[in-house]
């Protein structure tokens, strides 16, 4: 049923003029509702870190883009140096290996698999 996914609380008025009680429904999966991450391109990220470079405050870019300065700090040790090419070739590569590593794991997985047939005496 719809109503399922959601949990109930009763919300009291208590004041003289009007005396009402609210059923108010709340989703359960709450995080659902919370702000929603905010994702910044490379193009963004290499134009903050420019912008610091060239001499403005790092508590003023975080201000102007929303962030924590703990994030900006990540980017600037990650992507310090880099051109807009170079960090979207980064992360392509980022991605490609992350793709080996998962291919590597299953025929490493599949090998002890035939491993392990072959050393059952029979």
């Amino acid at each position: 049923m719809f109503f399922e996914r959601f949990t109930a609380c009763i919300s009291i008025d208590l004041s003289p003029k009007f005396k009402t009680m609210k059923l108010m429904r709340f989703p359960i999966n709450w995080s659902q509702w919370r702000s929603q991450k905010k994702r910044y391109t490379e193009e963004q990220i290499i134009k903050a870190i420019k912008q610091h470079e060239a001499g403005k405050k790092v508590e003023d870019l975080c201000r102007e883009m929303g962030i924590p300065s703990g994030t900006f700090y990540n980017w600037r040790s990650k992507y310090a140096g880099l051109e807009v090419n170079e960090a979207k070739r980064l992360k392509e590569l980022e991605a490609e290996n992350n793709r080996l590593k998962k291919m590597l794991a299953d025929k490493m997985l599949q090998v002890e698999a035939m491993k392990d047939v072959l050393l059952i005496k029979w």
